[in-house]
């Protein structure tokens, strides 16, 4: 299932995404806030803590390293802060010029809805990121599963590019 993407009305560019995982929305808020949850699914290493006004720190994973020709020791750190942060419900963050937006709602009692929604400037951005993020929701949801994915999340993204890349802006 494909996210949506989005013109917003502040004349920026969103992919919205809806998800029910089989989880409380207790555990999805620890594999969104824990390193050593999110280190199974984010796409980049990222150390902050889930509180309004915290700052964050991204930095490339060894493997992004390798495949953009990035020297390994190169400082490749990005930065962000945290906007809203309301367990096990809300929480926003910048990432740079962007904004990541995690909602978490009861579905049933054993379950939750969760509405990713990614805010960015440019619209070429939205086929790579919405791959990227697709992937990345995979992932968590495996994580989440306690299962591995037989297939390689760089491949499955270049996939999904050219299927994001034919999806329409709504």
């Amino acid at each position: 299932m494909l996210g949506d993407l989005v013109a917003t009305d502040d004349g920026r560019f969103a992919v919205r995404f809806e998800r029910v995982l089989d989880h409380p929305p207790q555990k999805v808020w620890r594999a969104l806030t824990e390193p050593g949850h999110l280190a199974a699914w984010f796409p980049v290493l990222v150390e902050f803590h889930a509180v309004a006004g915290a700052a964050l720190r991204f930095e490339l994973k060894p493997e992004a390293k390798r495949r953009f020709d990035i020297a390994e020791d190169e400082d490749t750190a990005s930065y962000g802060e945290v906007i809203a942060a309301d367990p096990p419900r809300l929480l926003e963050y910048t990432w740079g010029n962007e904004i990541l937006r995690w909602e978490l709602q009861p579905h049933g009692d054993t379950a939750c809805r969760l509405v990713f929604t990614n805010v960015f400037d440019e619209r070429d951005t939205g086929a790579p990121a919405a791959a990227g993020w697709h992937v990345a929701l995979d992932l968590l949801t495996a994580a989440l599963d306690g299962r591995e994915v037989p297939w390689s999340p760089w491949d499955r993204a270049d996939e999904l590019t050219a299927q994001y890349a034919a999806t329409p802006y709504r």
